[in-house]
């Protein structure tokens, strides 16, 4: 199971993206909005407790400051993926980029692009999938489907 948490539900639509990939390979997931400033009890238990309810990857999303996913990976055993959220509060989305790039040695947050929600979802399928056959079958087809797609374009354009 992959659980997802936002700082925000302003965060909704961006994350949506990794809800829906997560969805279309068939893994469970929790979704939640843990906000690393507005609720700290919170963002203690979940990041304390995820791995024992049988959470097997986080996806941490958040804007500005953006410390869920570093905070998150700070108390968690398991991996977290971070997702920089361009938020209204945002300075072009670099703060929340920086916030979560720049993590200390000792602990480690695997970043995705801002506003890549989907690659953090596929990037969690595939740490999944790396015991869980099932999934990475699932993988596979889907990354086949890029390569088809790509080529499908390409036959339309070629001259």
């Amino acid at each position: 199971m992959i659980g997802i948490i936002m700082g925000s539900d302003s965060d909704l639509p961006i994350m949506q993206e990794a809800i829906d990939i997560l969805e279309s390979f068939d893994i469970k997931i929790e979704v939640d909005i843990v906000s690393a400033h507005r609720t700290p009890n919170k963002l203690f238990d979940y990041a304390y407790n995820a791995h024992k309810r049988g959470i097997q990857v986080i996806i941490a999303g958040a804007g500005g400051a953006a410390h869920l996913p570093g905070m998150v990976a700070s108390m968690s055993p398991l991996p977290v993926i971070g997702v920089p959220v361009k938020s209204r509060n945002s300075i072009d989305g670099w703060d929340s980029v920086l916030s979560i790039l720049q993590m200390p040695g000792g602990v480690p947050v695997a970043t995705v692009a801002l506003n890549g929600a989907k690659n953090a979802g596929i990037l969690a399928a595939q740490i999944i999938g790396a015991s869980d056959k099932c999934v990475l079958d699932k993988v596979i087809t889907y990354k086949e489907g890029l390569k088809l797609k790509v080529e499908k374009a390409s036959k339309k354009v070629r001259k």
